[in-house]
């Protein structure tokens, strides 16, 4: 006579549900690790918008000094990007955190290749937020940038007292006379300047 056969209904309850517990932890650390990815993304974006805000606040000053310059002779360093800014860019770059709920924590002037950049640092204001995972509720995210100041224009000629010249990619040959030239005719800072990421 053949034994009864056993029933193993009972048996598979236990793991059936240490399974799905394991399940349902993995799913809530994964949902940990995703706030925080996007907590990273949100700080590279307002780090990224601070330091061309900063840069290109710069830039514009640049464009006055090398104004300020044309008369006296001052104007190459201006022109070429190589006076760092005594504000840094620091308000614009304030700014700009601001509005991706983010904290400047510094900006420094820096040089990539030879062209004066600013290397913006910031933290987010928000948090990851609560989670299975201690120490997340209170976290928050930091990252860097930094923005170049990419001069487009080169000097030609710089003779006291004489016309000037320089060239600039993309708007050509530029001929000033220091002593009559009028500030609404030379170029814009952004024909002067570029400002990009650093790569």
């Amino acid at each position: 006579m053949l034994p009864p056969l056993r029933d193993d209904k009972g048996s598979t309850i236990p793991l059936y549900v240490w399974l799905v517990g394991m399940l349902l932890f993995a799913a809530f650390v994964f949902f940990v690790f995703a706030k925080g990815a996007v907590a990273r993304n949100g700080a590279q974006s307002a780090a990224d918008a601070a330091a061309l805000a900063a840069a290109q606040e710069v830039r514009d000053e640049l464009r006055l000094e090398f104004i300020a310059g044309l008369p006296t002779g001052a104007w190459v360093l201006p022109l070429e990007g190589k006076i760092p800014s005594p504000s840094n860019g620091l308000p614009a770059a304030q700014h700009l955190a601001a509005e991706n709920d983010s904290t400047v924590q510094y900006v420094h002037p820096t040089f990539v290749k030879g062209d004066l950049a600013y290397k913006a640092r910031i933290q987010t204001n928000y948090t990851v937020g609560d989670s299975l995972v201690p120490g997340t509720e209170a976290k928050r995210a930091h990252a860097d940038a930094t923005a170049v100041i990419e001069p487009r224009c080169h000097m030609v000629a710089n003779v006291p007292g004489q016309t000037i010249e320089f060239f600039c990619d993309g708007s050509g040959l530029w001929v000033i006379d220091p002593k009559t030239f009028n500030a609404g005719d030379l170029p814009t800072a952004q024909e002067l300047y570029e400002v990009n990421l650093a790569e």
